[in-house]
């Protein structure tokens, strides 16, 4: 195994491929833009205690231009194992061996899925470092890996790998069983990456509070059942083996935390999201790695934009975001199925603009609403009192979303005031403001269109 291709360079493949890097002369990287563009300026920087240290390796975003590997160690995300499979597949050979150092149990069945040959070497990476910045990694406490054939057996590629770990002085373990290896792992990980997100602190305050406790031990049972049916039985002590474990590292926080902190996607659909998957599957109850999987995604996933949603922001105490399931879930008096009878020539079913504004609560300045298009291009601006008597948003002709042609996913209609009043297309956000805000319609509008006080129609 002489070409080695490290895939990514984040706080497992930064520090682990820096490590080989600076002691074997054929390491590559295959790396995502941004981190190329800061390693080749200024090379891959590790930053331990009594311990920095700076290698520039040969790096590329491209695999094909890089020497083609032996050996290709994964140091990425698991969600990003598609993407990276697609990258590295036109240099794989009948001879490469895959390293793989994700978290979650499903890995190594996905690339052998995928290459259909015995390709891959599974793995366990025991470190706590994180990303300062691209191409620098703060490595804080321990720095292993275990290592192991899917079938237990001490094969020649198993030991040439630990032999190139060692003589990077990074510790390499050759585990008989690597598949329970990694759900010991599962364990812990289902237990404080979701827990140091939902405390906001270090695993040390779920560690010390007793009434957590049990809550542990309801996490690790669930993920021994799912284990278990899986085909790789897990320890009866597996709680008590995990909090002991904690106790040498209750000083720190979590990848699943620094991925939240940094606003980076986590890890918790191949976490607890896949317990709850495969306990679906075999018909095992996860309803505590149910509850962790809802609330983590509801805390740590950005909320959506762009078409399909709507925002109303501006002058309220909180904005707020509707897609069409939700429109479509206010209750049915908001609704009016069918504008063709207050607008003719208008098809479909709308909301009632008035049912979306009574729901964020409007600062008291406020006396106007601008629906901005979703390009920025188009506006209207209204009183409030007109948004809410005339105002309604299509978004459904036929049973079927309003399409992009006829002014989807939301248009906004304003029935009683004129079409020339405000109909503005591709409605993206409802913006409150005082006064009158952003205005596209013409200036010659009819005079209908600013009524003092006209009676609701509908």
């Amino acid at each position: 195994m002489k070409q080695i291709l490290m895939v990514g360079a984040g706080s497992v493949g930064g520090f682990f491929g820096a490590h080989l890097a600076k002691h074997l002369p054929h390491v590559s990287f295959l790396l995502r833009p941004r981190t190329l563009d800061a390693v080749r300026r200024n090379g891959l920087t590790i930053r331990s205690a009594g311990n920095t240290f700076t290698v520039h390796p040969d790096a590329s975003s491209d695999a094909r231009s890089l020497p083609r590997p032996d050996l290709i160690v994964l140091g990425v995300k698991a969600y990003d194992l598609d993407e990276v499979l697609d990258q590295i597949e036109p240099v794989m050979s009948d001879r490469t061996v895959i390293l793989t150092l994700q978290n979650g149990i499903d890995t190594e069945d996905r690339i052998l899925e995928r290459f259909k040959r015995d390709c891959v070497i599974g793995g366990v990476a025991f470190i706590y470092s994180k990303i300062a910045e691209p191409g620098i990694i703060d490595h804080y406490k321990k720095g292993a890996v275990a290592i192991g054939e899917l079938l237990g057996h001490e094969s020649q590629r198993l030991l040439k790998i630990r032999e190139l770990f060692a003589a990077a002085g990074i510790p390499c373990q050759i585990s008989p069983d690597i598949r329970r290896a990694k759900w010991e792992k599962m364990c812990w990980n289902c237990v404080f990456n979701p827990l140091t997100v939902l405390i906001d602190d270090k695993v040390a305050k779920a560690l010390d509070h007793p009434e957590m406790s049990n809550v542990i031990r309801q996490i690790v049972g669930e993920v021994a059942s799912v284990a278990a049916a899986r085909k790789v039985p897990l320890p009866a002590d597996m709680p008590e083996r995990v909090i002991k474990w904690t106790r040498e590292i209750r000083d720190i926080h979590t990848s699943m935390y620094d991925d939240w902190k940094a606003g980076r996607q986590t890890e918790i659909r191949m976490l607890n999201g896949y317990i709850v998957e495969q306990g679906r599957a075999f018909g095992i109850p996860t309803p505590v790695n149910e509850a962790l999987t809802a609330m983590i995604k509801t805390i740590t996933e950005k909320e959506r934009a762009g078409a399909g949603m709507i925002r109303i922001d501006g002058l309220v105490v909180t904005p707020v975001s509707f897609d069409r399931t939700a429109i479509d879930q206010l209750h049915r008096e908001h609704h009016v199925e069918d504008v063709g009878a207050l607008m003719p020539g208008m098809q479909g079913r709308a909301i009632k603009v008035q049912a979306l504004l009574d729901i964020p609560a409007l600062q008291v300045q406020a006396d106007h609403v601008t629906f901005h298009s979703l390009d920025g291009k188009y506006a209207a601006t209204l009183t409030i009192q007109q948004a809410k008597t005339f105002g309604l948003l299509l978004y459904e002709r036929d049973g079927m979303p309003l399409t992009e042609h006829s002014g989807g996913p939301f248009r906004l209609i304003t029935p009683g005031l004129g079409d020339l009043c405000a109909n503005v297309k591709h409605v993206g956000r409802i913006e409150i403001v005082r006064g009158t805000g952003k205005d596209t319609r013409p200036a010659d509008r009819p005079p209908e269109c600013t009524p003092a006080e006209r009676s609701s129609s509908y």
